[in-house]
């Protein structure tokens, strides 16, 4: 259960579950994006052990890691969104950060 996760907020950036599965999957998907951050054959099988898409393991050692490349971690972000109706579990979204905005924001003259 806790890969297919994985494999889905790897593959739309963001995933509503309970705050316990947040919790989890952040320690999956962290380790997923420094898999790709090291991006050699051994990295990438490790990965593909783990995840369920070859194509989210492409995205992962593509897009991902020149995303995070000049950050040591933290790539996610985990929001408290409240309760849910039917058995009152409490809810989060666990979200992939954006781009840092230090690298997208121009410098300015002084």
């Amino acid at each position: 259960m806790l890969r297919n996760l994985v494999t889905s907020l790897l593959d739309h950036e963001e995933v509503r579950t309970t705050d316990a599965k947040a919790k989890e999957i952040r320690r999956i998907a962290e380790r997923m994006i420094t898999l790709g951050k090291r991006g050699t054959l051994h990295a990438r099988r490790q990965a593909l052990k783990t995840l369920r898409s070859k194509e989210v393991a492409a995205k992962v050692f593509d897009i991902y890691a020149d995303r995070y490349n000049d950050r040591a971690g933290g790539y996610t972000r985990i929001m408290k969104l409240g309760r849910r109706h039917g058995d009152n579990a409490p809810l989060s979204i666990i979200q992939l950060l954006p781009e840092s905005e230090s690298s997208s924001e121009a410098q300015p003259d002084t």
